[in-house]
Parts: structure tokens; C-alpha cells; sequence
């Protein structure tokens, strides 16, 4: 079995002509994120959360100022970018659709398969895609840590429990209704 490669070595970074991390971001996170944790590198978590939050995404160039602001390598960022499912470097839409997909969320209910298999029929994507008005992006996410819930889902940062077809519909739809709480925020900046 062959591995792909990509070209880490070589590739080209987007570089913005501001700062992703803002003054105001930093001057939060020095005031009110820092002071919960013992070292700066246990801020690394939320700090993305904000950044993700705020672009709908973690850029590169934000992994590299987050690095910066926290004295880390920007390895460090970018093996915790690259390892949970709810960072992505790739922006998403304004609502992200988690399906989890662990056992028990497909043992249990209707199923997880049967979620994302709706989900994708609604929205007209597959998982990992975004809708083409960048409205929703769908996932399938490997544990929700609610498996005595399950099966749940996350839309954004809000976890449904003991979800069915028909609940899912209903809260695709009210997301569709909804006014984009930050669709026309700093998620455009490219």
C-alpha cells in the first residue's frame, strides 16, 4: 500500500495583509483565557475555538500568529488543527451539521447512517462538503462524548440528543429559516 505525499515542504502559505488575530482577539485571550491555565500551551484549545468561531476556519497564517502569541511551535498548533474534527483549515459554511458516528450513536435510535444519509439528501452535499450558497457544511464526527443520548448531532456548537429523521428535518429547517448570525462577519476575509 502506498502512502499519498502532499508537498509540505514546499507549499505556500496564504498570507493576508492584516493580522488574523486581532488586538482585541489577543487582549481577550491575555485577559480571560490565559489566567485559567496553568501553561500557555493549555490555552491552545480555546484559543482556536475563538479563531474557528470567528473565520468559520483556522488559516494557516492564524495557526502561525496563535503560535506566535503563545510562545509554542506552530507544529503544536497544527497537530491540534489537524487532529479534531471540529477544526477545520478549510472555511465552512455559516451552520456545520456534526453527525457523530460512533458506535453508539449507530447502534442506537435510528442511527447515525441514517441521520447523515438524510442530512445529505436535505442539504444536496455528502459529508465534508458545503453547500454551494455556503449556508451549511456536513460532518461526520467520531464521538460526541453523549453516548447515552445518542444518537446526537451538533449544529455548531449546540448538541441535539436522541435524534430521529424527523427532528433532524425540523432543526435543518429552522437553521434554514434562521438569520446568519455571522455569515456576513470576518467568515468572508480571504
Amino acid at each position: 500500500m502506498a502512502w499519498p505525499t502532499k508537498p509540505s515542504g514546499t507549499m505556500q502559505i496564504e498570507r493576508y495583509d492584516h493580522s488574523l488575530c486581532t488586538d482585541a482577539m489577543k487582549k481577550r485571550w491575555t485577559e480571560h483565557v490565559l489566567p485559567k491555565y496553568a501553561t500557555r500551551l493549555g490555552a491552545l484549545m480555546p484559543i482556536l475555538h475563538d479563531v474557528q468561531h470567528a473565520y468559520r476556519h483556522v488559516p494557516h497564517q492564524a495557526q502561525l500568529e496563535v503560535a506566535q502569541f503563545l510562545g509554542i511551535s506552530p507544529a503544536e498548533v497544527l497537530d491540534t488543527v489537524s487532529f479534531y474534527d471540529e477544526f477545520t483549515v478549510e472555511q465552512r459554511g455559516v451552520v456545520t451539521i456534526g453527525v457523530c458516528h460512533s458506535i453508539a450513536c449507530e447502534q442506537c435510535g435510528c442511527g447515525s447512517k441514517a441521520l447523515l444519509d438524510r442530512a445529505s439528501d436535505r442539504l444536496g452535499i455528502v459529508p465534508g462538503e458545503t453547500t454551494e450558497d455556503g449556508k451549511f457544511t456536513l460532518i461526520a464526527m467520531d464521538c460526541l462524548g453523549s453516548c447515552d443520548t445518542a444518537p446526537v448531532a451538533l449544529f455548531n456548537e449546540t448538541l441535539h440528543e436522541n435524534l430521529d429523521v424527523a427532528a433532524l428535518d425540523r432543526l435543518i429547517e429552522a437553521a434554514r429559516r434562521a438569520e446568519p448570525a455571522h455569515a456576513a462577519g470576518h467568515g468572508g476575509h480571504h
